[in-house]
C-alpha cells in the first residue's frame, strides 16, 4: 500500500484545474484530504447559503493504486467505480461535474473575491496565487477540520500562509479562517524555529477527548 502516486498526482492536479475553465478559475476550490483510509480530493465552491457545496469528490485506493469516483447502477441497483485511468481523466470529471453542479441550481449565487461581508462592510483582500490546494491537516469527521493552503501575494512576492478552522455543530458550521503573511528571508527562521521546538508541541488528541 502507497500513496506515492497519489501525492504526485495532487501535486500536478492544481496547475491543470487553472485553466479547466473561466467559471471555475473563479470559484472552483479543491481539498486534499489524507486522513482517511482512501485519500481523496474534494472540489467545492462557496455560496451565500452555506459555507461549502461540494460537487465532485475524486478518491484513491491505495492498495491498487488507482484514482476512482463512486457511482450507482440503477439496473444492477449498487454503488459502482470508476476508474479514472490518467490526470486527464481526473481533470474531465472535475469539469463535467462542476458545469452538471451549475446547471442543477443556476440560481445558486457564488461568492467572488472582494464581496462585502455580513456585517456590510467591504472587506480587502489580497490577489494570492495558490501554490497548493487545501491540504487538510487534522479532522475528525462532522466534527472538527484544520486546513492550510500556501501562496504568493501577486503585489508583492510576499508568502502567505491560510489557515481554515471548522467546527460543526448540531445547528451549524462555524468557520475560522486566519492568514499570515512573510517575506523570503523570514521563512527559513520560521521554519528553523517550529522544527526546533516539536518536541515541545502537544497534538489535538492531547487537548481533545479522542
Amino acid at each position: 500500500m502507497t500513496t506515492e502516486w497519489f501525492d504526485r498526482v495532487t501535486e500536478e492536479l492544481q496547475d491543470h484545474l487553472n485553466s479547466i475553465c473561466e467559471e471555475y478559475d473563479q470559484v472552483g476550490h479543491m481539498n486534499i484530504n489524507r486522513a482517511s483510509k482512501h485519500p481523496r480530493i474534494e472540489f467545492f465552491v462557496s455560496t451565500e447559503v452555506e459555507e461549502r457545496d461540494y460537487f465532485c469528490t475524486i478518491l484513491f485506493d491505495p492498495y491498487n493504486e488507482e484514482f476512482y469516483v463512486e457511482s450507482f447502477d440503477v439496473e444492477l441497483h449498487q454503488p459502482t467505480r470508476i476508474i479514472l485511468d490518467d490526470i486527464t481523466d481526473i481533470v474531465e470529471a472535475v469539469h463535467e461535474s462542476f458545469h452538471e453542479f451549475l446547471m442543477d441550481d443556476s440560481d445558486r449565487e457564488l461568492v467572488f473575491m472582494g464581496e462585502d461581508d455580513d456585517d456590510g462592510m467591504t472587506v480587502e483582500e489580497i490577489d494570492v496565487e495558490w501554490e497548493t490546494p487545501e491540504v487538510t491537516a487534522f479532522l475528525i469527521d462532522d466534527e472538527i477540520e484544520v486546513t492550510y493552503q500556501f501562496g504568493v501575494d501577486i503585489s508583492n512576492g510576499d508568502g502567505v500562509l491560510r489557515r481554515v478552522n471548522r467546527i460543526w455543530t448540531d445547528d451549524e458550521e462555524i468557520e475560522d479562517e486566519t492568514t499570515f503573511t512573510f517575506k523570503k528571508d523570514e521563512a527559513s527562521t520560521i521554519i528553523a524555529m517550529i522544527a526546533s521546538h516539536m518536541d515541545r508541541l502537544v497534538g489535538y488528541d492531547e487537548t481533545l477527548d479522542i
